[in-house]
């Protein structure tokens, strides 16, 4: 009789490793189903994602593959390439009201900043953004249109580390869709959250691109020369084919320059 209770107790217990397992991967794919299928919706781009694994017995995760697209008006093909980032979260707070990443480091993203007269790519991003409200709703939208889906669980992110970064930077309108590399130093954010109230996914994805977009104008100001060089061979390639708009082109060039400089 003690023999098979014993057996049965292994039993239960075996199944419920395997279903904690399985809720792993499923908390992943849950993860990467919303990015998917709610980040178009508030950031107005397109928003890929391969993969996301977190393990709920030591928290750690992994997020693999992410692609943020740029809006319609700009050249560049997108805004943000992730080959890969680390997190760790807090496995107890996924049952709680609030959930705590203890850390999320990014390694070696792609940044593409596109920036002129009227505003950068990033800019854009954080301005569509910045039009859902506390609540999740999209206040500005047109009755017509479908409220994006208001916000899951409150966050808290203790420490998020952007390391690697590579920036391409594009001129828009006058480079077309081309762009200078450039290095960006490393980001790093602490305390997000940390408040009773915390912090939604809506308001964590503002604070980082607002960041990224922060340094990378620092990062178009520092590389003004190699504008300005890649502002003369268009000049001269211009004149050559005859063409009538290159002084605007230049003088745009130069605002944007200016901007930047004075902005940051």
């Amino acid at each position: 009789m003690k023999t098979k209770l014993v057996r049965i107790v292994m039993g239960v217990m075996v199944l419920l490793l395997l279903g904690l397992v399985a809720l792993g991967f499923f908390l992943g794919d849950a993860i990467k189903h919303g990015v998917e299928a709610f980040g178009p919706k508030l950031a107005k781009v397109d928003i890929k994602l391969e993969s996301v694994r977190v393990s709920l017995f030591s928290g750690a995760g992994s997020i693999r593959g992410l692609v943020v697209g740029n809006p319609p008006e700009f050249k560049t093909p997108e805004a943000i390439r992730v080959g890969g980032a680390s997190l760790e979260i807090s496995p107890a707070s996924l049952l709680l009201g609030k959930v705590v990443i203890k850390s999320i480091q990014v390694h070696s993203p792609l940044i593409t900043f596109e920036g002129g007269l009227a505003g950068s790519n990033l800019g854009k991003i954080i301005a569509n953004l910045n039009e859902i409200s506390a609540d999740g709703s999209a206040g500005k939208a047109p009755p017509a249109q479908s409220a994006p889906p208001k916000p899951g669980k409150k966050l808290e992110v203790d420490d998020f580390l952007i390391t690697g970064a590579r920036l391409n930077l594009s001129v828009a309108g006058l480079m077309g869709g081309k762009s200078v590399p450039v290095l960006l130093p490393d980001i790093h954010l602490t305390a997000l959250g940390t408040g009773p109230e915390g912090i939604t996914g809506v308001e964590l994805t503002k604070r980082v691109v607002s960041a990224l977009e922060q340094a990378s104008a620092k990062a178009a100001a520092g590389a003004a020369g190699d504008l300005g060089k890649n502002a003369v061979g268009l000049l001269n390639k211009t004149l050559a084919g005859g063409g009538s708009n290159t002084l605007d082109k230049v003088k745009g060039l130069g605002g944007f320059l200016k901007k930047n400089q004075t902005a940051h």
